[in-house]
């Protein structure tokens, strides 16, 4: 197992970065949540869940191979079931993305939502298979589809967060007056 070891620093780097993020997703849907709408539950459900799971998948994943394990082929198995929950999960999110009605998805949404996604958990589906032959290869495939996950997820909180301040709130200060008025919040800026 001294091929897991030379890993160690790259999964202390991406678990503690996924841990960070998975904090930050609390703050951001408990400010999120101050500003609820029509059919949002139906979004977080297609949009903002998935991050959650994306980051906490790199977190286990992350432990999970910093762990003392006697054979590869355990381990193998164990990120692979990951990868195939991952695959499954992804296409419902798919198809809850199709189902919600608050917001229409364009490209960039489906690339980050569901192709990117499906792409890195079938990475790790797969990786099992060729654990006992090539180790060395697998492990670069499992790092891959761990930072491709991560990058989702920071790409699709972006993503999230843009949304919420640049389309939900605007239309919410259209819709009730200028918020600037009321104590405590900052003076309305416009964006051109």
């Amino acid at each position: 197992m001294q091929e897991f070891a030379k890993w160690d620093t790259f999964y202390v780097i991406i678990g503690s970065a996924a841990g960070a993020l998975i904090g930050l997703q609390f703050v951001v849907m408990t400010l999120v949540a101050q500003r609820p709408s029509a059919g949002g539950a139906d979004a977080g459900a297609a949009f903002a869940t998935p991050t959650v799971v994306h980051f906490t998948s790199v977190l286990f994943l992350s432990a999970l191979l910093r762990a003392p394990w006697q054979r590869v082929i355990s381990i193998a198995i164990v990120w692979g079931l990951i990868g195939l929950h991952g695959v499954v999960y992804s296409i419902e999110v798919g198809r809850r993305m199709r189902k919600q009605s608050v917001y229409v998805p364009v490209f960039e949404d489906w690339l980050f939502h569901l192709l990117l996604p499906l792409v890195a958990y079938g990475i790790l589906a797969f990786t099992p298979f060729g654990a006992r032959s090539d180790l060395r290869m697998i492990l670069f495939l499992v790092a891959a589809a761990a930072l491709l996950l991560l990058y989702i997820g920071i790409h699709n909180t972006w993503d999230g967060l843009s949304y919420h301040v640049f389309v939900t709130m605007r239309k919410g200060k259209r819709a009730g007056g200028d918020e600037s008025s009321k104590p405590g919040t900052p003076p309305s800026t416009t964006l051109s």
